[in-house]
């Protein structure tokens, strides 16, 4: 299978390359997502079996105040690649975000629950999904959540910094999900790739690790892997303030994609481990 990513840098284009050398991967220089025209002639110039849309806009904080920026990235320029791929009849997955609910409730939310970002980097992200759906092609829209790994800005890396210095940490513990592993993600899209590819039957799926924790438990939990003893106290959100409203509720339920496709929910903790001892150089 010819495969086309966009995103080189990012934390599943980074583990993409680990699971997929041979494919072909695009970064901000070879096709910018805010210039989305670039991205549909890139498809078109490489004729590809499938691709995978890896790159986004991910600050969320910053997007509240370059809404229209971050609309580009993540709405115009996945809905040029879905118009290139619904073209060249080219398998596409794309990666979204829990972001797109608005964390009401306490139950899991289903790829065919109501919608309804809280913020700018939500709001930005559904359009992407109605771009890439309004397109037509084959694709499969992938919303996750939490995600973490050895690479770039992410919230295990930023405990074990801060960890390392600090005897406690303040933790906000009223926001529930399922932190996700980049690798256990990066295998989805491929798996999914390669069964759209194949005639499988496409749609919004969500991918999220399992356990459901807090942020509180799931610092916890890194604090304990990496042997550290800072203490976590616990604190409720509206105790740390952000431009963005962030979800209490980013339960997903993942029970379709494991019907479909036969993938199942990573276990966080596992992944956890395995990742905390490559950042240790083990």
């Amino acid at each position: 299978m010819k495969l086309l990513v966009f995103g080189k840098t990012g934390q599943v284009a980074r583990d993409l390359q680990r699971l997929a050398p041979e494919a072909i991967y695009l970064g901000r220089d070879e096709a910018d997502l805010m210039d989305p025209a670039a991205c549909a002639v890139a498809i078109h110039a490489h004729r590809p079996d499938a691709v995978i849309n890896a790159a986004a806009w991910t600050a969320v904080d910053k997007a509240e105040s370059e809404e229209a920026a971050a609309l580009v990235v993540n709405g115009d320029a996945p809905g040029a690649m879905a118009q290139a791929c619904a073209a060249l009849d080219v398998a596409l997955v794309h990666i979204s975000t829990d972001y797109v609910f608005d964390g009401a409730g306490t139950g899991r939310f289903r790829p065919e629950d109501p919608t309804a970002p809280l913020g700018a980097y939500g709001r930005t992200k559904l359009a992407g999904e109605r771009a890439v759906q309004a397109a037509g092609g084959p694709h499969v829209i992938l919303r996750t959540s939490w995600v973490f790994s050895a690479h770039g800005a992410n919230f295990v890396k930023t405990m074990l910094r801060l960890g390392a210095d600090r005897p406690a940490l303040r933790v906000v513990a009223d926001q529930i999900g399922g932190p996700t592993p980049a690798p256990a993600i990066a295998a989805a899209c491929l798996q999914i790739a390669g069964a759209l590819r194949d005639g499988a039957k496409g749609g919004i799926h969500h991918f999220a690790g399992s356990p459901d924790t807090s942020w509180a438990g799931f610092a916890r939990a890194i604090f304990a892997q990496a042997g550290l003893a800072t203490v976590v106290e616990d604190i409720p959100t509206a105790a740390y303030p952000t431009p963005a409203q962030r979800p209490l509720n980013s339960r997903l339920d993942c029970s379709a994609l494991a019907a479909e496709f036969g993938i199942n929910q990573p276990d966080w903790q596992a992944a956890l481990a395995t990742i905390i001892t490559e950042l240790k150089g083990g």
